[in-house]
């Protein structure tokens, strides 16, 4: 005790600030996010239990799916929610459509048994360039609503809205010189002082992959924890991987503005296995496994020494088949698992080697191929249409089954509309160019799918009534609102 009392004021102040540092360390933990845009989906019962099986506590939604909310009840994971953009506006400049979702995806969870529901993400990369700011001036409205809804339903203490940014609202030659852009200072500036008077963490998605895919002249090396012949001189710091100069360009931007000592949290970043050139089972091995070692090893960033982000989402859980392939076919295929829950590469949390999801309820194990003895002259067409409906993007240039062969293509493109069509006999058809095999046709890394059995038709019919009811009351609120001003 006397060593204690003997410590000067201003060094007890320091020790102080060390031991905060010291429990967010503690704190820093590796979750995932769980999209659910896919062609064949698990249950949320399966999917929850794979994560529980990996030991990884905390995961990442883009909206409240009611079905997925069902199936982490009692699971004790930590969970984050998301609006989607396209309701910013609506939650902006309506209070009682901000106390609704709040009621409809929050407080109907947090109850005794129910969700573990720790932060509101408000929208999606909101400030992306590519939208050309649609959103932007929604954000900040959007929080104040959601905070003052949040406030009303007793849940301030325990929920946290956070804003999902992307890298490009924030740029800089050198990271030390990192800014935000002129166009969004002001806004996020306002952001950033509503998230901290709250206790909330800056929310930020990092993709070296797409620096490299985006740049023929980025070092391929520097994307990797591996070390780099292309290390970046900043002043007294160097930077060894675009992941750490990229962190540090935004605390550099956070500084800037005043808030250098935000506490941040990563919320996307991964390497897809597939679907472009780099993208593959190895480099998405290497990458996530140096991620996850760089970012438990608590070694922070030269602007941050010895103080990792809070959190860290892997981006993602599972391979979404449906997802949009407008920024690249790499979109569909960002998993550690395949949308069947079995492990894509070896990957280890801290806890061993993933395990595979269990009790996964395949289809029949049959394939759909094209016949043998048919002239395939007039096959375009079908195959057309087959990739409409069906993923085909690993067969496109830097895919895991660009070199199959066209008869090959053909196949993958069958087989793959056939067990979305839960290998109904006729969607084998295609004029008689198409037969069932028992024989698995996949060949090396292409690997030819065989569908799971849908939970979803059973519970779609709720869905959507549920999802209709939202709209309807949603549209009575803002009538009623307008009506009053």
């Amino acid at each position: 005790m006397a060593l204690i009392i003997n410590i000067p004021k201003q060094k007890q102040t320091l020790l102080f600030f060390l031991s905060v540092l010291l429990v967010r360390v503690v704190e820093c933990g590796i979750g995932v996010n769980w999209g659910t845009i896919s062609l064949h989906k698990m249950s949320p019962s399966t999917v929850v239990d794979l994560l529980r099986d990996n030991k990884i506590e905390k995961v990442k939604l883009f909206d409240a799916d009611p079905d997925v909310m069902k199936g982490l009840m009692g699971s004790g994971l930590e969970v984050m929610v998301g609006i989607p953009n396209d309701m910013l506006a609506l939650i902006s400049s309506s209070t009682s459509a901000a106390d609704l979702w709040v009621a409809q995806n929050v407080s109907r969870y947090m109850v005794k048994g129910g969700v573990n529901i720790k932060y509101v993400a408000v929208g999606n990369e909101p400030f992306l360039t590519s939208y050309s700011g649609q959103y932007q001036s929604y954000v900040v409205p959007a929080m104040a609503n959601l905070q003052e809804s949040l406030a009303k339903a007793n849940l301030v203490r325990n929920v946290k809205l956070v804003v999902p940014c992307n890298a490009d609202a924030y740029e800089s030659s050198l990271p030390s010189q990192g800014t935000f852009r002129p166009e969004l200072t002001q806004i996020i500036t306002q952001m950033v002082s509503l998230l901290n008077s709250n206790g909330s963490p800056f929310l930020v998605n990092i993709y070296p992959f797409l620096s490299l895919y985006g740049n023929s002249d980025f070092p391929q090396d520097y994307a990797f924890f591996e070390g780099t012949t292309h290390a970046v001189t900043d002043g007294p710091n160097i930077y060894y991987n675009a992941f750490d100069g990229n962190l540090d360009t935004l605390i550099a931007a956070l500084a800037k503005i005043g808030y250098g000592q935000m506490p941040i949290v990563i919320g996307e970043v991964g390497w897809p296995t597939d679907g472009a050139v780099g993208a593959n089972l190895t480099a998405a091995r290497v990458f996530n496994q140096g991620l996850v070692k760089h970012v438990l090893s608590n070694k922070g960033t030269p602007l941050r020494p010895g103080v990792p982000p809070m959190d860290v989402y892997l981006f993602s859980l599972l391979d979404e088949g449906a997802k949009s392939v407008l920024p690249g076919n790499f979109e569909r295929h960002w998993g550690i698992f395949s949308f069947d829950g079995q492990s894509k590469y070896l990957l280890n949390f801290g806890n061993g080697p993933l395990k595979n999801a269990k009790d996964v309820q395949y289809l029949p194990y049959r394939w759909c191929v094209t016949n043998p003895t048919k002239d395939l002259a007039e096959v375009t067409n079908h195959v057309k249409l087959a990739c409409s409906y069906a993923d085909c993007t690993t067969l496109n240039y830097g895919g895991s089954c660009n070199g199959i062969g066209a008869k090959g293509n053909i196949s993958y493109a069958f087989n793959s509309y056939y067990q979305l069509q839960k290998q109904n006999p006729r969607s084998c058809d295609f004029d008689g160019l198409g037969m069932v095999t028992f024989l698995n046709p996949s060949i090396g890394e292409c690997r030819f799918l065989v569908g799971v059995s849908d939970y979803a038709a059973s519970s779609s019919g709720f869905r959507l009534r549920e999802s209709w009811i939202s709209v309807l009351l949603i549209i009575i609120l803002w009538d009623s609102w307008l009506f009053l001003i």
